[in-house]
């Protein structure tokens, strides 16, 4: 596969790839800062995003980094500056990272995030807010906030989601790192991999996986996870899925994957290559 560069690295830390067809990776570009985030790069994320999200080429979003480690959370300079800021320029600096994490999160797309090496602080969050993780075996994580006298606070409700909140209670106060294998049974990462080679492997394997399936239906599959997650199975519910499915049903994408599957031939979506 060759990549093209939307975005050259003197434009911005944050590139955008083209992997594959239909496949978008956005890519943090700054291995000499350990992919640290700041005010800056937390804006370009967002933009990249946003542009992915707008993307009609684009069915399936890879979040990844350059260099040997996924991002070491927030930038020293960065943090120096946030500190002699007043309370207000902090609020809105914090606000900016709850919009990144909450335009991750809800992302139409699904997102696949790869983690080689440090992922602490805010990467933590980063990483929960992707529908699909695959890490390295010598990969790490660490909610660092507290030992800096802070707390790991817009990033919490997509970690606790993501980890449960018994592990929370216990990562959140002890900042103890923790390990892929941990992370893995923790929910926060799906498949542990043996190297980079093997994770971008991996990667391969679910792209050809999610081809399979219809972009409109994956999309609203996981606002579908987002409707029914946490609710009580009461009437409002029980009638909203039913309308989903009833809708999907008679959709140009539905129709065309149920005449597909029983005219046993190939969806108009699957590219030739699958």
């Amino acid at each position: 596969m060759t990549n093209t560069n939307v975005h050259t690295e003197q434009e911005s830390a944050v590139l955008l790839n083209r992997r594959a067809q239909g496949v978008t990776e956005v890519v943090l570009n700054r291995p000499d800062k350990r992919n640290a985030f700041d005010d800056v790069v937390i804006q370009q994320l967002i933009s990249a995003f946003t542009e992915v999200d707008a993307d009609t080429a684009t069915n399936v979003v890879i979040l990844r980094s350059e260099g040997k480690h996924f991002s070491a959370g927030a930038d020293l300079g960065w943090m120096r500056r946030m500190a002699d800021n007043s309370q207000q320029e902090n609020l809105d600096d914090s606000r900016q990272l709850a919009r990144l994490m909450d335009c991750l999160n809800h992302l139409s797309k699904p997102v696949i995030g790869l983690v080689q090496g440090a992922a602490y602080g805010g990467a933590v969050g980063l990483a929960a807010c992707c529908d699909i993780v695959i890490a390295t075996e010598t990969s790490s994580f660490c909610l660092s906030e507290v030992k800096l006298g802070l707390i790991p606070a817009v990033i919490s409700p997509y970690v606790v989601r993501a980890i449960g909140e018994r592990q929370a209670r216990r990562y959140f106060i002890s900042a103890e790192v923790f390990s892929a294998r941990e992370a893995e049974q923790f929910g926060l990462v799906h498949s542990v991999c043996d190297d980079i080679d093997a994770m971008n492997a991996r990667c391969d394997e679910m792209l050809k996986q999610l081809a399979q399936n219809g972009p409109e239906a994956m999309k609203a599959a996981k606002d579908l996870v987002f409707a029914v997650s946490q609710k009580p199975i009461d009437s409002t519910v029980i009638d909203d899925t039913a309308h989903r499915i009833a809708d999907i049903r008679v959709g140009e994408e539905g129709q065309e994957g149920l005449n597909a599957f029983l005219n046993k031939r190939r969806a108009n979506w699957i590219p030739e290559s699958n």
